[in-house]
């Protein structure tokens, strides 16, 4: 098995909801309805028009697993508007998503390890990310066991979901 990363463009946007759809449908098998819902990002305009305005605004990467798009993330300058950016430089991962053929095989911690390489060749020390805290907090042990730290606690919309910034220092 060979995992490798290429540069995306908003072009990839369909690419990307298909993997989020994955993911939302594992999710979905295993009961975790909170994360991400129960429907396919590729059905709800508001998600797909927010994929379209995070892979332009920022720079998507896809890691492929033996030339089959695996995971996807998307490295930008900010957080999204629900949460206050650092008072320093930073980058930022957004549409961090696993498909569900490829979970467990790397791809994941491959793209998390060359947002923190891109940081990094930036000039920029800190890397940041948001994810869901709900559950039995496995998404935030996966951040931790990849290097991320916990910073704040967050709760977004009326039915406060439950969310965890996290930060790695890579300089």
């Amino acid at each position: 098995m060979t995992i490798t990363l290429r540069t995306g463009g908003s072009a990839d946007a369909p690419l990307i909801l298909g993997m989020l759809d994955s993911a939302v449908e594992w999710l979905v098998s295993q009961g975790r309805t909170r994360q991400w819902g129960t429907e396919p990002w590729s059905t709800n305009e508001r998600a797909v028009e927010l994929v379209h305005q995070i892979t332009a605004a920022g720079t998507p990467y896809i890691a492929e697993v033996d030339g089959a798009p695996a995971a996807t993330l998307t490295l930008s300058k900010a957080p999204g508007s629900y949460l206050e950016p650092a008072d320093e430089p930073e980058r930022y991962i957004h549409l961090f998503a696993t498909d569900s053929r490829f979970r467990g095989l790397g791809a994941g911690a491959a793209l998390l390890a060359h947002a923190a390489e891109e940081t990094r060749r930036a000039g920029i020390s800190l890397l940041r990310v948001d994810c869901y805290a709900g559950d039995d907090g496995k998404l935030v042990a996966y951040y931790e066991n990849n290097g991320f730290t916990r910073t704040e606690p967050f709760t977004v919309g009326e039915d406060d979901w439950p969310g965890q910034v996290l930060a790695r220092r890579v300089l």
